[in-house]
């Protein structure tokens, strides 16, 4: 384990990302354990934050842990590696606090125990994975190298961009389409996004909206065929991943 360690994530330069990681999932499962412990009412356990009847929720603390933390990261020399690792930790518990409260922020009202606030949790869920797939060595299709080279060939750049472009195209279909997640993993695996480009839809997506109207014979047969697709095939993902957000992160209020 030390060596696989050694070879992974500290050779690979990779170690304040890995401090990064563990600490916004350490982050996450503290925050979540002590909400849920204030929500059941654990005497023992310390309460909300409350300074003069005033409650402050934890994504104030989480930005004050991200300013710490960035701004020790970006200070500090790069030989000075197990404090710039620390101080990646310190921003992703952070980071971890903030996106907690995503759905607060997105809404501007206290939805955090409400349906809406499972968009907080989804938030954390979309950053652990892609921090974890960037842990494991994958890169976005931005960032892969060429051996072309611009200055010794006419239409390098061409080359260049065109992929880049086309997958950019492909990515933006797919979440129109209401495939946030498979977008987001395509872009590590570009073949997923041809994938989700070019099937349906999801019906309530603003794909669907636009392009799947009632008033039009093939729009409405698409859209009949897109509802029974989320039916059959989604609804039991949607009704299993639901089931793990609730024993992760406590179930919202009327569920």
């Amino acid at each position: 384990m030390a060596d696989w360690f050694d070879d992974r994530i500290i050779d690979t330069g990779r170690l304040a990302l890995f401090c990064f990681f563990t600490g916004m999932v350490l982050g996450f499962l503290g925050i979540r354990l002590s909400v849920r412990m204030i929500r059941g009412g654990v005497k023992w356990w310390p309460g909300n934050v409350t300074p003069g009847g005033m409650h402050i929720h934890h994504a104030v603390f989480g930005i004050g842990f991200m300013v710490l933390g960035g701004v020790a990261g970006l200070a500090l020399p790069d030989e000075f590696v197990g404090w710039r690792a620390a101080a990646a930790a310190v921003f992703g518990v952070g980071t971890a606090l903030v996106l907690d409260e995503f759905a607060l922020i997105l809404h501007l009202s206290d939805v955090y125990w409400s349906q809406e606030g499972r968009t907080s949790v989804n938030a954390v869920f979309a950053v652990i994975a892609v921090t974890g797939m960037l842990l494991l060595g994958l890169h976005p299709f931005v960032m892969e190298d060429t051996e072309v080279l611009p200055a010794e060939h006419p239409w390098g750049w061409a080359v260049v961009a065109a992929p880049l472009v086309f997958n950019l195209a492909l990515a933006a279909i797919t979440v129109l389409k209401g495939k946030i997640w498979t977008g987001m993993v395509g872009v590590f695996f570009p073949l997923l996004l041809l994938v989700g480009a070019v099937r349906l839809a999801r019906p309530h997506s603003p794909w669907a909206r636009w392009r799947y109207r009632p008033d039009q014979r093939r729009g409405s047969r698409k859209l009949d065929r897109a509802t029974a697709r989320e039916q059959r095939w989604r609804a039991p993902v949607v009704r299993f991943l639901e089931r793990v957000q609730n024993l992760i992160a406590g179930a919202p209020d009327g569920s």
